[in-house]
């Protein structure tokens, strides 16, 4: 009587039948373990961070400087305000050029997606908005200082300092290609955002109540 072979152990491979081939047992790859990089969640904080601290900064001096009455004169214009009201509207007509553009460069606008001029309109005009609202921002820094004595003021001041907060985080996170896709959008709304409510609360109020003058 031939005798059958013993039983394999519970958890042993199988025997292989006599001129089967030998089957190839594949070892699974060990999972890589991720080492801790500076991802674009914490640039994002820290652009956050360093942009408040511009927001309060200029807060701070508006409220503890000691108003001048004037820090500028412009020429062509009758006075400083006249030259305030006039530049702030300059800046939001390259503001409303920037979004424009923007939009178009992120394909909302039919046509103009792959339009090439777009890209260096839309950094020229930003850069060009940037230029006249500074002389803005200085006057009403030194000049008036953060005002709160009617509604409109203080939303004046407290927008003034918060765009110029938003101009710096969209400023730092913008050459970031790591960052989230809906940073920047968002970003560059709040600056436009920003900018639109300085003009109504400056220039129109001014239009509006003065006249039209320069």
């Amino acid at each position: 009587m031939t005798e059958s072979p013993a039983p394999a152990p519970a958890g042993a491979p199988a025997p292989v039948p006599a001129g089967a081939p030998e089957p190839v047992w594949i070892r699974p790859e060990p999972t890589p373990v991720r080492r801790p990089v500076l991802r674009g969640g914490v640039k994002l904080i820290i652009a956050l961070l360093i942009g408040s601290a511009v927001a309060v900064v200029l807060g701070v001096y508006g409220k503890v400087h000691e108003p001048t009455g004037i820090a500028m004169n412009v020429a062509g214009f009758s006075g400083p305000l006249e030259a305030k009201v006039w530049l702030a509207t300059g800046a939001f007509v390259l503001a409303l050029v920037q979004l424009f553009t923007a939009l178009a460069m992120w394909g909302k606008i039919p046509g103009l997606g792959g339009a090439g001029w777009t890209g260096p309109v839309h950094r020229w005009s930003g850069r060009l908005a940037f230029l006249l609202a500074v002389p803005v921002a200085v006057h009403c820094l030194y000049a008036v200082g953060f005002q709160y004595y009617d509604l409109r003021s203080l939303v004046h001041s407290l927008v003034g300092c918060l765009f110029f907060g938003a101009f710096t985080t969209k400023m730092i996170i913008l050459p970031q290609h790591d960052r989230p896709g809906w940073v920047l959008p968002t970003v560059g709304g709040l600056v436009f955002t920003g900018l639109t409510v300085l003009w109504l609360t400056s220039s129109v109020w001014f239009f509006t109540t003065v006249g039209v003058q320069f």
